[in-house]
């Protein structure tokens, strides 16, 4: 229900202002200090269910190795992930690996709609960390529950003024929700293929260079560009480490698309289209003109229960989803976030 109450409810999201005039290294410093036991937990539980695998060795892995790549990162990221080991004491190379995680897996359902008045509302439900290791006391998913301690909503400021806002874990320094005020707002899902973030990833270490990371893109697009038409060049052009999908809201009417990328070209943008009826456009982690998983059908029961709220009453708080939810309003630079205790079993709709 909007707004949020009852026994799912756990509160609103923190806010906190990273000032991107501040070096790097020290941008995340207040947020990590109030932050620090949550993520230390984290990565406890990472480092739990890593340890199940080869005998520990990827542990191993993470510590020696991961470290090596961090200077190969693009400025300023590498720098303010150094910036978050030295506030928390976490190992370097366990950093990088939560920053780098979402290249590998998550659950995504992404929402822009556009109201009879033109409005365009845009809506995120992030799954973080499903499927692994099951928390049996409390019937949920380990990773997920500890994620959800590390929700933070940040302003981005420059100049002493919001250049744009997210909502995202302490400890990433990537984007994966954002809005800049009154000019767009973007979501990124991840998008399931053979050629996935895992190849990416593994080309990055040896040397192959020539992607982007997935949320680095998505904050350099949030601080550079200057329009919807703007951003959507971007996330349609850049090289990337990972497949994806970019679903991408404006401030005018019709503006409001799905990008779908494959690591090196853009295979289709499905755009809101109102002479055919299409005032809204959804994504959730399969090519929008093929069914998806049948274990995993998120976008028929979303479809129903937007159709069933109509395109007359399609407003700010009619779009509100479940579990980790983003809710942003363009024309107001308005986002709110909300973290849900789920009910067992934790579904997304």
């Amino acid at each position: 229900m909007y707004p949020p109450k009852g026994p799912t409810f756990k509160g609103n999201v923190t806010w906190y202002t990273v000032n991107l005039d501040s070096p790097p290294s020290e941008r995340w410093r207040h947020v990590m200090m109030d932050k620090k036991p949550e993520l230390l937990t984290m990565i406890q539980a990472i480092k739990d269910l890593a340890g199940g695998f080869f005998h520990g060795q990827i542990l191993h892995l993470v510590d020696k190795e991961l470290p090596l790549i961090v200077d190969t990162l693009p400025y300023p990221f590498n720098e303010e992930i150094k910036g978050v080991a030295v506030v928390t004491g976490v190992p370097l190379g366990e950093v990088v690996l939560f920053n780098i995680f979402y290249e590998v897996f998550t659950v995504c359902t992404s929402v822009v709609t556009e109201d009879l008045n033109g409005n365009i509302y845009h809506a995120r439900n992030l799954d973080f960390g499903l499927f692994l290791g099951w928390d049996q006391k409390n019937q949920t998913w380990t990773l997920t529950e500890k994620l959800k301690l590390l929700v933070v909503n940040i302003d981005f400021s420059q100049n002493n003024r919001t250049l744009f806002r997210s909502t995202s874990f302490a400890g990433y320094v990537g984007i994966l929700t954002g809005i800049r005020p009154r000019e767009f707002t973007l979501t990124m899902n991840e998008r399931f293929s053979i050629d996935g973030g895992y190849i990416g990833i593994l080309e990055w270490i040896f040397g192959k260079r020539e992607g982007m990371w997935m949320s680095f893109l998505t904050r350099k697009v949030l601080e550079n560009a200057t329009s919807y038409e703007d951003a959507k060049k971007q996330l349609a052009m850049t090289e990337l480490l990972a497949p994806a999908y970019f679903i991408l809201g404006g401030n005018q009417t019709g503006q409001g698309c799905v990008i779908t990328r494959t690591r090196v070209n853009t295979l289709d943008i499905w755009e809101i289209d109102l002479k055919l009826g299409r005032w809204y456009v959804l994504e959730t982690n399969y090519d929008h003109w093929d069914e998806p998983f049948f274990l995993d059908d998120r976008r028929t029961p979303a479809m129903k229960c937007i159709n069933k709220t109509t395109q007359a009453v399609s407003r700010y708080t009619e779009v509100y989803l479940t579990t980790y939810t983003s809710l942003m309003e363009v024309s107001t630079g308005k986002l709110e976030s909300y973290v849900r205790a789920c009910p067992s079993p934790c579904t997304p709709w």
